[in-house]
């Protein structure tokens, strides 16, 4: 059921975020404890604020309620992905080069499972992250394909 919603939510949410010149980051229907929570993450080149989560909110509920796909009550929220916020796609890896990520792999490279750094470069087959190890900087090149996950990182 939950695909079924995330599909139908995404198709309903489109033409409202291409009217407000945003687009649509993920989907999520999920159950937590009792409670149904339906999540839509946007985004743009210049990121969302408050405001712009409001009315995707308000328009998408509206939308929501005409054609009811959703059996059970739910909770709706619309947000940003966050500060560090996962890169699914080969957009939002594009979108990142010369930001900070965390990579997690399926396999070791140089005995590491999980590496944080500078990504520099995605050609889409590869990766290429620059990472500190106390003074000095290493550059590590990771299949894609050996990518886990990746995410933003944010540093302090």
């Amino acid at each position: 059921m939950g695909k079924k919603v995330v599909d139908i939510t995404a198709e309903l949410v489109k033409p409202i975020l291409e009217q407000l010149d945003l687009e649509l980051y993920d989907v999520e229907f999920k159950k937590e404890g009792k409670d149904w929570f339906l999540r839509v993450f946007i985004d743009s080149e210049t990121g969302v604020d408050l405001e712009d989560c409001g009315k995707v909110s308000e328009r998408l509920s509206e939308k929501l309620d005409e054609t009811d796909p959703i059996e059970q009550a739910y909770f709706l929220e619309v947000s940003s992905p966050g500060a560090e916020r996962p890169l699914k796609r080969e957009k939002d890896l594009l979108r990142s080069i010369g930001k900070n990520v965390h990579v997690t792999l399926y396999e070791p490279i140089d005995g590491e499972k999980a590496l944080e750094g500078e990504l520099t470069e995605f050609d889409g087959e590869t990766l290429t992250i620059e990472i500190k190890i106390k003074t000095r900087k290493k550059t590590v090149t990771i299949p894609y394909a050996k990518v886990a996950s990746a995410r933003l990182a944010v540093v302090f």
